[in-house]
Formats: structure tokens, sequence, C-alpha cells
């Protein structure tokens, strides 16, 4: 097997004498859709803050495409390919759908201020080509149409699929979706689903998700983590996962006693 894009390496999280993230270790292979569930407040968001840098954990180390990167920045994690969206949607207001894709380019560009500032040819020239580049992410969301329209009025899945399409111009080898299907109706559900399926092969991208819809989960994941109160209690195919007692147990209480 060849190395994980991924690896989480005995990774524990304090917030002074509590331990959101206990000793946690998994690997994603490039190329996969990978689910990282649990009840709420299992810890999942916690290890997606220690994957982008916006925590340090006290213990452990995060491994991404072969580099050591525990610690390191947010704005630099972006740089070397890793992008995430969030539980609750982070669009700018009052700007358009096609702005808010535009700023996942802003790190990308290639001219001096003073171009800018004078509006040279090379500043033209690759402001002409970001517009093509975000207007093709739009398409393949399937909301080109709403390019011109301000982002937060858009409906709550076209909102999502604005967030998720500002992290793909960012140009990522690894996406990380914080709950993408939540708050959508069965058929925006399905449609995320074929959407995500497509971009992680137009774009070959990895995928980290977290999800409480196990139905999405079965549907999109190759495997699973399965967290409860910051430890690994499940590690496998996701169709194994709803059917493991552990599982069932930390998700509806213990069962057994039911």
């Amino acid at each position: 097997m060849n190395e994980p894009i991924l690896k989480i390496d005995d990774v524990t999280m304090k917030f002074g004498g509590v331990t959101a993230i206990d000793r946690l270790n998994f690997s994603i292979q490039k190329g996969e859709i990978y689910g990282l569930i649990g009840p709420n407040g299992a810890g999942k968001t916690t290890i997606f803050n220690i994957i982008t840098g916006n925590y340090k954990p006290t213990e452990g180390r995060v491994i991404f495409d072969g580099e050591d990167i525990t610690g390191t920045k947010p704005n630099k994690i972006v740089f070397k390919g890793i992008a995430r969206t969030f539980q609750n949607i982070r669009l700018f207001k009052s700007m358009s759908v096609l702005d808010n894709i535009l700023i996942g380019f802003h790190d990308r560009t290639n001219y001096t201020y003073f171009e800018a500032i004078f509006r040279l040819p090379r500043y033209h020239k690759y402001e002409k080509q970001i517009k093509k580049e975000a207007m093709e992410i739009l398409e393949e969301f399937g909301i080109s149409k709403f390019a011109d329209s301000e982002a937060t009025a858009l409906s709550y899945g076209n909102q999502r699929k604005v967030e998720i399409a500002r992290a793909l111009a960012t140009k990522p080898k690894l996406l990380l979706l914080d709950e993408p299907a939540a708050g959508m109706n069965p058929i925006e559900t399905e449609e995320l689903s074929n959407i995500i399926h497509k971009i992680k092969k137009d774009y070959d991208l990895t995928v980290l998700l977290i999800e409480h819809d196990m139905k999405f989960v079965n549907n999109m994941c190759d495997r699973v983590t399965v967290l409860d109160y910051g430890e690994k209690i499940f590690d496998g195919k996701p169709s194994d996962a709803i059917v493991d007692e552990k599982v069932v147990s930390a998700y509806l209480g213990d069962f057994t006693n039911a």
C-alpha cells in the first residue's frame, strides 16, 4: 500500500483538564472519500481544527503528503493543499456568488501590488484567467446561473455548494467537508453526493468529511473512523460501522439494556 496522504499519528488534544481527543490514529489513502463520524461532542471538528492548523495538538503529529505539518499556521496549510468548509456556512455577505469563489484564488495571485494598482497587462491576464476558472467551477456545481446573485440570498443547499466551490478554488489535494449535507432535503443530499464524487474524480481529490447522515456516509465513504468522547471506537467500512455494537451504543445508548 502507498504512503497515506494524511496520517493522524497518536494525536491527543487537551483543553485544560478536559481531553477532547485521546491518542487518535487513522490514515487516509490518496483518492479516498473518508468519513469521520460520531455523536455530538465526540471531537470530530477538533480534529479538523488540528489538521488545518487552528489548534496545535497537545501530543502527536499530523503528517500530510509525507510532511509533518503539526502546528503549521492555517494560511500555510492552504498553500500545502488542504481546504475546508465549516459546519455553519461562512460566505461573504453582500458579495456575489462569483466574487465569493474568486476569493478562493486570492493566495495564488502571480502579479505584484504595483501591477494591480496600475492595472498592468499581467494583472488583467490573470484576473481574466481566474474568472474563467471560477465560472468552470460554478458550472461543475450547477450554479453558474447565480454567478451575479448575492451569495447569501441563495437557498441553503446552493449556499453550501458555493462554500464547497470556494474551497475547491484553492486547488486542494485534500478537501475537508464539515457536515456538508446538514439541513438539506433528500433530493439536495443526493445531488450533493453526486457532485462530490464528480469533483473528486475531476480534480483528483481526497475527501475527508464529517457527517451525521449515516445513509449519506454509507453511500459516499470508502472507510470511516468513529469517535466517541475523543476515542476511536471503530475503523473500517461504513456498512460494518452501522451494525457495530460500540457504534450503535454511542449513537443510541446501550441498546443491550433498552
